[in-house]
């Protein structure tokens, strides 16, 4: 029985924002455990390496151009993987960008582009695929990922810091809307990755900072996050869980001084 709690096979997850360098990591780890894997991004040529680097590892997968910040897009993406696998049962919601701008000098713009990828690209992906789940009568789980930031705000990081902490209270909510249809809701939040969009502000002396504040003196690798992704997206392991904000962070949620 319990060899057999994680096994995804026979299920479909859409990865939105699975070309990153987390998402694909996660992506990867639910295709690994069988499940068959729409990766969605903008970008579509890293949506292919990730489908190949799956596919050359015995899974299941195809590649997907979508903008989350455009509802249409969405619309359009969602229903190309439906004609591709007739449904999903695990919706990942892992696209993100960042900015270092300081906050007297922020613009309106940035400040919509960074909301609409990270906050309201959620929220559409979350209207529009979990509709579908609820019409094709498809229990199953929705995984957002958050951030450190989004509890306690970080320097530098304005605008993230505030979408990141939208994102809690849109899972905290849907786990409530949806709980009723058999659809959980949970946040995976990260602690500090080098992914792509942080790397930029990733200076000596914010790295002895981070060090200082993470008990494990050490950044997550991408790898890390896939334990917490497999659990979470499994019916069988995690039948109870929903509305919650599940730390992986090397301790940085515990430390004070």
């Amino acid at each position: 029985m319990m060899s057999k709690i994680f096994d995804l096979t026979g299920k479909v997850a859409v990865a939105v924002g699975g070309n990153g360098v987390l998402g694909s990591a996660m992506a990867k780890g639910l295709a690994e455990h069988g499940a068959k894997v729409a990766i969605v991004g903008r970008n579509l040529e890293k949506a292919e390496e990730v489908v190949k680097e799956i596919i050359e590892s015995g899974g299941e997968a195809k590649a997907f151009s979508a903008d989350v910040s455009s509802k249409d897009s969405l619309v359009n993406v969602a229903n190309e993987i439906e004609q591709w696998s007739g449904g999903w049962d695990i919706l990942l919601n892992a696209p993100g960008t960042n900015s270092a701008t300081p906050f007297f000098e922020l613009g309106m713009d940035e400040w919509d582009k960074i909301m609409d990828i990270n906050l309201k690209g959620i929220v559409l992906t979350c209207q529009i695929f979990a509709k579908k789940m609820i019409d094709q009568d498809r229990k199953g789980s929705i995984i957002n990922i958050s951030s450190v930031s989004s509890t306690t705000p970080l320097s530098r990081v304005f605008t993230y810091s505030v979408s990141k902490a939208g994102i809690n209270s849109v899972t905290q909510f849907l786990a409530r809307e949806f709980a009723p249809n058999g659809i959980r809701v949970n946040a995976i939040i990260p602690g500090f990755f080098p992914a792509e969009q942080n790397r930029k502000i990733l200076d000596k002396e914010r790295i002895e900072s981070i060090m200082r504040h993470t008990p494990m003196n050490r950044f997550g690798e991408a790898e890390e996050l896939q334990g917490a992704t497999v659990w979470l997206a499994s019916d069988k392991a995690s039948s109870f869980v929903t509305g919650t904000l599940i730390r992986v962070d090397g301790g940085f949620g515990s430390m004070t001084i």
